[in-house]
């Protein structure tokens, strides 16, 4: 039993962790996004990258389970996605 409750708490805790590296990664992207040549297809994809990462921010804040960090995870996961792919498109 007393394994069982480590295992969750560690678990826990390495989601824990886990999102503040993925939302730092996120915001690096938007970063470098906003850095280069915008255009109107590129702003879209950062400004849902930005709105991802503000909800992912939130969720981690505000994590009450493993759950919570689950979805900060997976947000801030999806703004680098929109943050590479604005990336991508703005090189010629």
């Amino acid at each position: 039993m007393l394994v069982a409750a480590l295992l969750v708490l560690t678990s826990a805790a390495a989601w824990a962790y886990t999102c503040p590296v993925v939302i730092k990664q996120a915001e690096d992207l938007v970063k470098k996004a906003e850095a280069g040549k915008v255009t109107p297809e590129t702003r879209q994809l950062i400004d849902e990258a930005k709105k991802l990462l503000g909800e992912a921010r939130a969720h981690h804040e505000n994590a009450k389970t493993k759950r919570d960090h689950g979805d900060a995870v997976r947000k801030a996961r999806t703004a680098v996605a929109f943050a590479e792919e604005a990336i991508i498109l703005q090189s010629p």
